[in-house]
């Protein structure tokens, strides 16, 4: 049967204290909304749908970047779980497989759970997902009879024998479309206008409907309410993804200092130092080494290749194999290709090097004029001496080699050397005068004095 989600991502998570809307807080380097929206693929969702509210365009931006095919629903007045989902009843039309609700703020739901949970399905016409707690607290409390769900009560309107009961309401539910709306348009309001998800299993149970409970690990369902509440996501999602990579025949060094992003994705036999960063989009082929204190986002890094320690790869930049980039250099939207050293001090854009050539201590290509980014080309075996301006758009050709310290805004012929630096001048006894002048009181600023125009 056919599935799709509903996602609910409209709270503005008051207890956060920020403009960014809940669902949009960053864990593993992607909004929380991320996390939800990775189960669609896995159980083949048809159709995704994206409940918003609070600053809905910021989140039905992020949403798309996610899948650019999910659909944005605003709920304009956020009155309970039930009118939410409700909303969705137009972007679901036609719709006749089954559909799951999900919580943009549960980022820890994965897609097994999501099987799991359509499995159920199959027996009972509706399916609410709950978790064993090890301690209750204020959850909505489960009232089973056997494998049936009658019911779902609040802790406030619990009684007594009801407040022990240890199986839990998570917010999940799944349902045939047609039941889904059918049982959501008897939900009435409670206090404060709101209408709840959870009075489903009543209304559905009283219709004599089958409703079943589906249950997961508690550690699977942790919201995430507070800034204190993502930061312990964040260290129980980075100690999943150390240990999958350890699993996986990554070398960590010293695993806890290293920072991943959810997908990163390493291959058996990478070395990884300490204090790595992995921003979004990273790809590090077997056999790479990342050295320490290096900053990767958005990038492809081949075999063999060596990065950092200390380099920052920023999106676009791909390495390939046994290329070299080293000590503070920094590399945007540019190709490194096969055997091509960038090792110290540099900066490189908008630029492909070629094979094995070799860009010196402090090379800069200027790629940006202010208004528009240019290209730069360096030829396989090319030799950029130190301290090279490479103004862009320019191509240095296969072999060719720049003169230290120059600055390059023609382009340089295979084979050639170019020199473009002012020629040097050294004026004898000049510099001891200059001292001495200065030490009797001499000011720099007054030009002529010291036959430099006032500029030592």
């Amino acid at each position: 049967m056919p599935v799709s989600l509903i996602i609910l991502a409209a709270g503005q998570g008051t207890r956060m204290d920020s403009r960014l809307p809940k669902a949009l807080h960053p864990l593993g380097g992607v909004p929380m909304l991320a996390h939800a929206m990775a189960c669609a693929e896995p159980v083949g969702a048809e159709r995704v749908v994206v409940i918003t509210g609070h600053r809905a365009e910021e989140v039905g931006a992020a949403a798309h970047v996610c899948d650019p095919g999910a659909i944005m629903v605003r709920q304009a007045e956020r009155l309970g779980t039930a009118h939410a989902v409700e909303q969705a009843r137009g972007a679901l039309s036609g719709f006749t497989g089954d559909v799951i609700v999900l919580l943009a703020d549960t980022p820890f739901f994965r897609p097994e759970i999501t099987r799991d949970l359509l499995r159920a399905r199959e027996t009972h016409d509706v399916v609410f997902m709950g978790f064993e707690a090890a301690d209750p607290g204020h959850y909505g409390r489960f009232v089973m009879q056997g494998d049936r769900l009658r019911r779902i009560v609040e802790f406030a309107e619990a009684t007594g024998e009801e407040r022990q009961i240890r199986l839990c309401n998570t917010g999940v539910v799944a349902a045939r479309a047609d039941v889904l709306f059918s049982l959501l348009a008897e939900v009435q309001a409670g206090a404060g206008r709101e209408r709840y998800l959870t009075d489903m299993a009543a209304i559905a149970d009283q219709r004599g409907l089958s409703v079943g409970a589906a249950i997961c690990a508690e550690a699977d369902v942790q919201g995430v309410n507070s800034r204190a509440e993502l930061a312990r996501a964040e260290g129980k999602l980075q100690t999943r993804l150390r240990t999958d990579a350890l699993q996986n025949g990554v070398t960590l060094i010293a695993p806890e200092t290293v920072t991943f992003a959810r997908d990163t994705c390493l291959a058996r036999d990478t070395v990884i130092e300490p204090h790595v960063v992995f921003g979004p989009g990273v790809t590090v082929d077997s056999g790479a080494t990342i050295r320490a204190f290096s900053h990767l986002e958005g990038c492809h890094v081949a075999g063999g290749a060596v990065i950092g320690p200390y380099a920052r790869l920023r999106p676009g930049t791909q390495i390939a194999a046994a290329a070299k980039v080293g000590n503070f250099v920094e590399i945007k939207n540019a190709a490194l290709a096969e055997g091509a050293k960038v090792n110290h001090l540099s900066y490189i854009g908008d630029a492909r090097i070629g094979v094995a050539a070799n860009i010196g201590a402090g090379t800069v290509t200027c790629n940006y004029d202010g208004v528009a980014k240019h290209h730069t080309e360096v030829g396989a075996r090319a030799f950029i001496g130190s301290d090279t301006m490479l103004v862009a758009p320019v191509k240095v050709g296969e072999g060719a080699m720049t003169a230290s310290g120059s600055v390059i805004t023609r382009d340089v012929p295979e084979g050639a050397l170019a020199i473009g630096r002012a020629r040097q001048e050294n004026k004898p006894g000049l510099a001891r005068k200059l001292l001495q002048w200065l030490a009797a009181g001499g000011k720099s600023g007054k030009s002529g004095k010291s036959g430099t125009g006032g500029r030592a």
